[in-house]
């Protein structure tokens, strides 16, 4: 079966479909018909991202429940205690409905319905923020489900590319494009890691919220277009390597972070010294050479190839920024002795604050 004819079967518009919107100019849907020895990538097969998000969701509940929880209380890794929140109907109303944070004149109004002291009333706020924040034993689970999916999906990836001559010289990435035929295992490399983004995308309201969150949500949003519009337009090659790229770094954060939670800070400080480095060499030289270099001026553009070249902008102004915060953080945390915080911290008050208010309640 040829594209068309499957997209036809799956009631998606031809026009939108049209070839010369997905494939370079001379090429067509006609190019890469299947046949019994030789495949390619069908629209229809990402589908399948949608049980398998539902799958690795249940695989990380389970793994968090019975690998990673036993493990960080294996660790030393425990929850602090948090001050008691004392039940109010006033307080509770407006802290669901109006805002975490009232401001002065919200507060003395507050005061005066509770009738109770402005101060108790910023106490209780304090408190009732306190008792949402995440605890640690959560983000030491979480931190330890992303960091097997990338330290699995990286080095998977890695063996699934290291044989290939495209791999190591990419101008061999376009020879015959779009002719290039899917190898099954490439093919279901890349179903998972969109399975991936697509779970994280779904438990984004459950996940740990950090100041970044909006930029967490742009990066979903441009990984997600990324693969699928690849997939559809056989850029396999390519997004494979941009794949790896990006998970070249992404389970040494993750790491960095359990040691974090862990409390071991030398050894953290270490590692994280190392994620900064492969994260810039990565995100700031790698990438860029590839998809600038290589994609764009040796490339034939074409409309979906435009869409792709502005995601990949998004991309790296991501980056931009997060490396910004990664240099913040070394040399104010770690070569100028500043207080040891997340660039990413979720928290708002401090620990000194919360222990404070523990020694009073006491």
């Amino acid at each position: 079966l040829s594209v068309p004819t499957i997209l036809t079967k799956m009631g998606l518009s031809e026009g939108f479909w049209h070839h010369e919107y997905w494939l370079p100019p001379g090429a067509t849907w006609e190019d890469m018909k299947e046949s019994a020895d030789i495949h390619y990538p069908q629209p229809q097969d990402l589908l399948l991202c949608l049980p398998g998000a539902l799958l690795l969701i249940i695989v990380r509940c389970i793994f968090e429940r019975t690998v990673a929880l036993p493990l960080g209380r294996r660790l030393g890794v425990s929850d602090k205690l948090r001050p008691i929140v004392q039940p109010n109907a006033t307080l509770e109303g407006f802290y669901i409905l109006l805002g975490r944070t009232p401001k002065e004149g919200d507060l003395i109004s507050l005061a005066k319905q509770s009738d109770l002291p402005i101060k108790k009333v910023e106490t209780w706020f304090r408190h009732r923020r306190a008792q949402d924040r995440p605890r640690l034993m959560k983000k030491f689970c979480e931190a330890s489900w992303r960091f097997t999916f990338y330290f699995t999906s990286f080095f998977s990836g890695l063996a699934l590319l290291y044989d290939k001559p495209w791999f190591w010289d990419h101008t061999v990435c376009w020879l015959k494009f779009p002719q290039q035929p899917l190898p099954p295992a490439l093919g279901w490399f890349y179903l998972l890691e969109l399975s991936f983004y697509c779970s994280l995308v779904a438990t984004l309201p459950f996940d740990v919220k950090r100041k970044d969150f909006k930029e967490q949500i742009i990066h979903h949003i441009a990984t997600i277009t990324l693969i699928f519009v690849s997939y559809c337009a056989n850029l396999i090659r390519f997004g494979m390597i941009i794949m790896l790229v990006h998970d070249a770094s992404d389970y040494i954060l993750e790491l960095a972070k359990m040691l974090h939670y862990m409390k071991w800070k030398q050894v953290c400080e270490a590692v994280f010294i190392v994620f900064a480095v492969v994260f810039i060499i990565s995100r700031l030289v790698v990438f860029p050479l590839i998809t600038y270099y290589y994609f764009v001026t040796k490339f034939q553009l074409f409309l979906i190839s435009c869409l792709i070249n502005t995601f990949l902008m998004i991309l790296q102004l991501l980056h931009i920024f997060w490396s910004y915060l990664i240099i913040q953080m070394i040399f104010g945390v770690i070569l100028h002795g500043a207080k040891r915080k997340d660039a990413r911290s979720d928290t708002e008050e401090s620990d000194r604050s919360e222990a404070e208010d523990l020694a009073k309640n006491k």
